[in-house]
Formats: structure tokens, C-alpha cells, sequence
């Protein structure tokens, strides 16, 4: 998995290209948090849930189901949010199923449950250039973290960075 803080940076990196008129700060906000949710399922690891088990580590938060759900349950907050139903539905849905996906793309674990319940199989992607983050914070501490850390830089800060200045961009050029 990409450290939590990389998983946040997807929805940052396309509210704030997309503006604060399209995605509120509450959204944006809301949409950094269900970005980072997904790993709350480490407590699996203390309550003795193994991690391939459809509730283990990247099993059921990690699928598009539950990011729809996500999804669907921020719509109920739709008013607090300031922007239509669409908007925040679209937007929840997709900060967490960007979690799941980035998971696919790193070169450790056991994949990701992403079609459950339909399936239980874990997926990976075609190509897994970014470096699995170490679970714990003593081992994240370490020249293993930097290895990630240069690992998230190249494939996803930068192209976070380069994703939120293309929509910049694009919203400059259509508002000329």
C-alpha cells in the first residue's frame, strides 16, 4: 500500500484542480478522509482476522462497492457539502476507490479485493512500479521508508502535481 498521506493526495490533487466551485472545501476535506479510510481495516491484524480473509487487510474496504456506498452516504450530507448530489457522490465514490486502485499498483501484499462481494480474488495491476509501504510506524522509520517515500514522489506526488495543474489549466482555458 502507499502511505496514507499519498492516498489523500488524489482527491486534493483533483478538488483543487478542479476549484472550489466545482468541490467545496468540506468536500474536499471529507474527500482526503475516505481517501486515507480504507486502511482502518489494519485493526483486522489485532482482532485475528487473517489478511487474506474478505475482511482483512485490502479485502472489502478496498472495493468499488464500498466506495460507491462511501459515495452514496455522503450524498445524505449533500446540503453541508454546498454542491449538488452528483458532485458529491462522484466525488467520494472516487477519493475512495482511488485507495484500492493505488493499492494495485504496488509490488507487495496480496492484492486487492476490489470486486467483492462478487469475487474474493485479489488483484494487482499489470504494472507495479510503486514500492509497498511497511505497515507500523517503526518500520516506515527506516531506509525502507525512504525507499517509499522516493517511490510515492515519482508515481504519485508528480503526477498528482501534474493532474491538478493540467485541470488548472483546462478551467483557465474554458473560462476565457
Amino acid at each position: 500500500m502507499p502511505t496514507v498521506i499519498s492516498h489523500a493526495l488524489v482527491p486534493i490533487a483533483l478538488g483543487v484542480g478542479l476549484g472550489r466551485r466545482v468541490i467545496p472545501s468540506r468536500l474536499l476535506a471529507v474527500g482526503a478522509l475516505v481517501a486515507m479510510l480504507p486502511d482502518a481495516d489494519v485493526v483486522a491484524f489485532r482482532l485475528g482476522i487473517p489478511y487474506a480473509d474478505a475482511f482483512g487487510h485490502r479485502g472489502a474496504s478496498h472495493a468499488l462497492l464500498t466506495a460507491m456506498l462511501i459515495g452514496l452516504a455522503g450524498v445524505s450530507a449533500v446540503r453541508w457539502f454546498g454542491t449538488r448530489p452528483s458532485v458529491v457522490f462522484l466525488f467520494l465514490m472516487a477519493a475512495t476507490a482511488s485507495h484500492g486502485l493505488l493499492d494495485t499498483l504496488t509490488d507487495g501484499g496480496l492484492g486487492v479485493a476490489l470486486l467483492w462481494p462478487w469475487s474474493d480474488a485479489r488483484i494487482f495491476a499489470a504494472v507495479r512500479p510503486i514500492e509497498v509501504s511497511p505497515i507500523g510506524l517503526s518500520q516506515f522509520l527506516s531506509p525502507r521508508g525512504l525507499v517509499v517515500i522516493g517511490s510515492e514522489i515519482v508515481w504519485i506526488w508528480i503526477p498528482c502535481l501534474l493532474g491538478l495543474l493540467g485541470l488548472r489549466r483546462l478551467r483557465r482555458a474554458a473560462a476565457s
